[in-house]
């Protein structure tokens, strides 16, 4: 019987679009005019392709294993474009070769990958763990359907993308609990084609 009910997860699992708000409400694709964020949106980015930078300075510290670079970053990779201030990039040096860990962004980040953009104060790339976390006024829309919180959290591997209500460091709405924001948005729902008079 355990495995029926776990087989019976999995399914509506697949077909998850969002996972939205502090208590982890769920988002079915199937709902009319949900957000489906699994066709051409970051959630289905390829985070082992080659990484090309482009900033206004560059700024190599071996010791540290890191790089800094400013003055309107752009990172792109196979179709996913970061944009911010500053990027502060995590590297190991692989016998020669650069391999990037991790990238932080901050000042006016923004990620889109096809019809689909997301934008905060801050993101982190993980290249490892394959997960990107943006947080401070985070908005995501994909056409004019939009999600609003304190948190974004995009996994790479499952293609779920999160939305919280407050990030560390933010303060509450007035009336809700110390920690807990709202997840605001607006989706658009089909329209009747036929004419009623």
């Amino acid at each position: 019987m355990p495995d029926q009910t776990a087989a019976a997860r999995r399914t509506p699992i697949k077909r998850l679009a969002l996972v939205w708000g502090a208590g982890g409400f769920a988002l079915a694709a199937v709902m009319a005019g949900g957000m489906n964020l699994a066709a051409q949106g970051i959630a289905r980015h390829d985070s082992r392709a080659p990484v090309t930078y482009d900033a206004g300075k560059f700024v190599f510290d071996d010791r540290g294993n890191q790089a800094i670079a400013s003055g309107g970053v752009i990172l792109t990779q196979a179709g996913l474009r970061v944009q911010s201030d500053r990027m502060l990039v995590n590297f190991t040096d692989g016998g020669g070769q650069l391999e990037i860990q991790r990238i932080t962004a901050t000042g006016g980040v923004f990620i889109t990958r096809g019809d689909e953009r997301a934008s905060g104060d801050h993101a982190i790339y993980d290249f490892n763990r394959r997960i990107i976390t943006m947080a401070g006024n985070v908005r995501l829309r994909r056409g004019s359907d939009t999600l609003n919180g304190g948190r974004l959290v995009i996994d790479l591997d499952s293609g779920l993308s999160t939305v919280d209500g407050s990030a560390a460091g933010t303060s509450a709405a007035p009336g809700t609990p110390a920690g807990r924001g709202r997840v605001t948005g607006t989706f658009n729902v089909p329209q009747d084609r036929k004419q009623t008079n």
